[in-house]
């Protein structure tokens, strides 16, 4: 067996995705390439999952090769392996450390050639410190660290990204997306990441009354501060000084309503934010003093 040290990233990132290139470009390529979830997997059952069950171990049980066999000359990816019980940690760790795997209901053990990719979306490291992954196993696992950042902080691909799904899920007919969709889609956070944008287009394409999809076809959600704030000003026609004056309140509110904060987040000078923050309203007197004439009831005599 050979080993690479777990994929780290946020669940939905595409982490499958890079183990399956890692196949498709190595050696391996011609195996066969076999991914276990092993969230999804009951603990009972995991045993039997991974290393088989003999025939006839109990009443009604039929043999089977567990998926290490079905991964022979390939890679066996397991993904959310930090979510394994530290009773089935200690089975992998020993089926990697003998290079081989024993099927339930025997005592003879099989040598298989697998290469494994294991997947996490929380730091192993971490969980060490914590007693809640084997140390032994985590540095048995240790190869190449691959780190799969999550979607905010690779914003550049959205674009491509949902080009592709939307050749995807189309169903008849070219698909496309109008600049202020796709801006509002550079602009969402994708908590779900790739995940999360594909189902989201998936339903664009559903729902979307033309071949263009534009700005209202996304959720409310997605459009955000992009729907509320540009897009009725596009429509409104105002002016840049206008619109640019709307988007300093945004960033001015969100920094506490601390100008020279705001003012070093917009990348302006003091005096220009104050500008922008004028723009479009009132003078308003100052402080809270009222004329003498209000306070007496007396309206002051108006010269013909």
């Amino acid at each position: 067996m050979s080993y690479y040290r777990p994929l780290e990233g946020e669940s939905g990132t595409g982490k499958e995705l890079v183990a399956r290139q890692i196949h498709d470009f190595g050696r391996r390529r011609k195996g066969p390439f076999v991914p276990v979830n092993c969230a999804a997997v009951v603990e009972t059952l995991l045993e039997a999952e991974l290393f088989g069950i003999e025939e006839r171990t109990a009443t009604g049980v039929r043999g089977r090769r567990g998926k290490f066999e079905h991964a022979d000359g390939g890679t066996l990816f397991l993904d959310e392996v930090s979510d394994l019980s530290l009773s089935a940690q200690a089975k992998l760790l020993r089926a990697i450390q003998d290079l081989a795997i024993e099927r339930v209901g025997t005592t003879g053990t099989r040598r298989v050639n697998t290469r494994i990719v294991a997947a996490t979306n929380r730091p192993l490291s971490e969980l060490v410190e914590r007693k809640l992954f084997r140390a032994d196993l985590f540095y048995r696992l240790g190869g190449v660290e691959i780190l799969v950042p999550a979607l905010r902080e690779r914003r550049e691909d959205v674009s491509e990204l949902a080009a592709y799904f939307l050749a995807r899920h189309r169903t008849t007919g070219d698909r496309s997306l109008s600049e202020p969709a796709i801006d509002a889609l550079r602009l969402y956070d994708w908590p779900g990441n790739v995940r999360e944008l594909e189902r989201m287009i998936e339903r664009a394409v559903a729902l979307a009354s033309s071949p263009r999809i534009e700005l209202d076809d996304l959720p409310l959600h997605v459009r955000g501060e992009y729907g509320e704030v540009l897009a009725p000003s596009v429509a409104a026609g105002h002016s840049m000084r206008a619109w640019a004056s709307r988007y300093a309140r945004i960033v001015f509110e969100r920094c506490g309503r601390n100008k020279r904060q705001a003012s070093r987040a917009l990348d302006i000078s003091y005096h220009t934010l104050d500008a922008y923050l004028r723009y479009g309203h009132s003078p308003r007197p100052a402080g809270n003093r009222v004329p003498a004439w209000a306070r007496t009831g007396v309206t002051p005599a108006i010269d013909p």
